[in-house]
């Protein structure tokens, strides 16, 4: 075996067991927000003393399957943006260049045009190489040496939204100018949304540099720790977030804080966060009317990986509601069987920011399963402890709902993929034309099994001449998929690809399945219409 099909064995041996063999749940998906065309709501407010019920819709129906949870998350995420940070837009026109060991993504939208840059070395070696994003350095707080053999990327959020107190935010740079109607949103909005524009650009560039799109994590502390909480919940292409020190209006619940608040503690809480990172508006709201609240936050995150670190000794961070929201939390992994993904480390006695030895052991331990595939244990529940006033084992009392079992099926052909369609196995599909998705959100045949696999992937290429996708190397039997940059499938091809005439420009994701759904390639394109 070549080192090439060597190394293409080892990315598709990763895939099939981290997805396909047994249908075990995806660790991430291949676009940013796969519910963009769920047509949810945000929820009203009304009093509420107790946590929502995060699988409760705002109808009062219940939370059953896989993919109501997917709809689920777009509610909680709609309540999110509604009453904390303001919409969070998905672009159509983004590209990217590495060159010089700078990362520039360009991003189009109105006329206008907004840059984003990140300096980071490409690490030695054939890859695939994971990523960390790291906000304000390559690894945030956290060591780099944790990151060994990752793509260690940069977020320099004040190229987005510059680090602000209380509303008095620079609205004349970065998002704020480019989208010059959401000047009251919250700078969380514009640097999840910065960070997703960094993962368009690596996913462009990923193919040239053996970047692996499949294990993205991101990471920060404090105020930044927050940045990445909100990183990682919004964006489902995310493997995993490790939220450092997070504190109030991050892992922390404001029904909680404000809770340990009334007991005597100076913590953080919504009626004196910074309202240049939230919206102004939320210095208003009543913490037990909201419909929603931070474990459902962190609980957007699921199925994915999320680890939390605190510092109990610190006050301002609020631990004990931090505490018993990820506890809240918990309880969405725990309903899909998958509770080895979420954990916690409250460990105290150390700097802020700073992270202690075993809390590094802690990442260590997250990184190697989720990030390097190793068959490792995750199960780190640190509680915190000697921090003042603390009531932490009362969590239970702050629930008055029931965790359902939600049974992950492979219902549909591609569980990394973006969309779910009835197209994928039609041998009618043909090498010549688009054929138009009618319904974009349709099931698939639940029978799907995981694929026999022999360990060589086939060599696949492809490229776009004109009005053509051209592709080489596809198996009989192969079927062609293509999305827009939101998610929403534009059509399907056979093996050999074909035109794209009636497709808009724009950016295009392409996926290569074989016949009996095993993905063997996903690229993006800017599709020019030439």
């Amino acid at each position: 075996m070549t080192k090439t099909n060597m190394k293409t064995a080892v990315v598709a041996s990763f895939l099939c067991s981290a997805v396909f063999c047994g249908a075990q749940i995806p660790l991430n998906f291949d676009v940013e927000n796969r519910g963009s065309d769920l047509n949810v709501t945000a929820g009203s407010t009304k009093t509420n003393k107790k946590l929502p019920n995060p699988f409760e819709f705002h109808d009062g129906s219940k939370v059953t399957t896989f993919d109501d949870w997917s709809k689920r998350r777009n509610e909680i995420k709609a309540d999110i943006e509604k009453y904390e940070i303001g919409e969070k837009p998905i672009p159509s026109d983004v590209t990217a260049k590495y060159e010089g060991g700078t990362l520039t993504v360009t991003v189009k939208e109105g006329g206008n045009t907004a840059t984003i840059t990140s300096k980071f070395n490409m690490p030695s070696g054939t890859g695939p190489f994971p990523i960390i994003i790291g906000m304000n350095s390559g690894t945030g707080s956290l060591s780099s040496s944790l990151f060994s053999g990752f793509a260690q990327v940069p977020f320099s959020h004040d190229q987005v939204a510059k680090y602000s107190m209380n509303g008095q935010k620079d609205t004349n740079v970065g998002f704020y100018k480019f989208y010059g109607d959401k000047k009251q949103n919250g700078d969380y909005s514009a640097w999840s949304w910065g960070v997703s524009r960094l993962i368009d650009g690596l996913a462009q560039i990923a193919d040239q540099y053996n970047l692996d799109m499949s294990r993205i994590a991101v990471t920060g502390c404090s105020y930044a720790g927050k940045m990445a909480l909100f990183a990682g919940a919004f964006d489902e292409r995310v493997t995993l977030t490790i939220a450092q020190e997070s504190g109030g209006g991050g892992i922390n619940s404001w029904r909680t804080s404000a809770d340990f608040a009334a007991r005597g503690t100076n913590i953080e809480k919504i009626d004196n966060t910074n309202y240049s990172w939230f919206m102004q508006s939320l210095q208003r709201q009543d913490p037990y009317s909201l419909p929603h609240d931070h474990h459902e936050l962190i609980a957007m995150i699921a199925p994915r990986a999320v680890l939390a670190l605190g510092n109990p000794g610190y006050e301002w961070l609020g631990d004990e509601s931090g505490y018993k929201s990820v506890m809240a939390a918990t309880e969405v992994w725990k309903s899909m069987g998958i509770e080895d993904r979420i954990g916690f480390d409250f460990t105290g006695n150390h700097e802020h920011c700073q992270a202690a030895s075993n809390q590094n052991t802690s990442v260590t331990a997250f990184v190697d399963k989720f990030m390097r595939g190793k068959d490792v244990s995750t199960d780190i529940h640190v509680k915190p402890s000697n921090g003042k006033g603390f009531q932490i084992d009362n969590y239970g009392d702050w629930i008055d709902w029931e965790t359902p079992t939600i049974k992950y099926e492979a219902s549909v052909l591609e569980p990394v993929g973006p969309s779910q369609d009835t197209t994928a196995k039609d041998p009618a599909v043909k090498d010549t034309a688009v054929v138009p998705v009618a319904n974009d959100s349709a099931k698939t045949d639940t029978s799907l099994q995981c694929a026999a696999f022999d360990g060589v992937a086939p060599m696949l290429s492809m490229r776009i001449k004109g009005q053509m996708l051209e592709i080489e190397g596809a198996p009989m039997g192969s079927v062609v998929k293509l999305y827009d940059v939101k998610g929403h499938q534009l059509g399907v091809l056979g093996k050999n690809g074909g035109s794209l005439q009636g497709v808009r420009a724009g950016m295009l994701f392409v996926t290569v399945y074989s016949s009996n759904g095993l993905l063997l390639k996903k690229e993006f394109f800017k599709y020019t219409q030439k």
